[in-house]
């Protein structure tokens, strides 16, 4: 199973509005996702502060303040290793 990952912040609408178009995709394709709250680590906090939302799976970013949904689609449909 593929394993994505969200940093999200609570109070921000972007990160509302990525989270509800990933729940539909993730029944859809089967994907876990992990959501990560980046006010809770300094680290992630100085890495991701404007750019958050950010969905990554692993290192690699797929896209952020907005779902970049073809390239998301052309990950979950790439055998994983394909796209770096």
């Amino acid at each position: 199973m593929r394993q994505l990952t969200l940093y999200f912040r609570e109070y921000c609408s972007l990160c509302h509005d990525m989270l509800a178009q990933l729940q539909p995709l993730q029944q859809q394709y089967g994907f876990a996702l992990d959501v990560v709250d980046v006010d809770a680590d300094p680290l992630l906090e100085e890495k991701y502060n404007e750019l958050v939302p950010v969905l990554m799976e692993g290192a690699t970013e797929i896209c952020h303040w907005h779902l970049d949904l073809p390239r998301l689609l052309a990950r979950l449909a790439a055998q994983p290793g394909e796209i770096g």
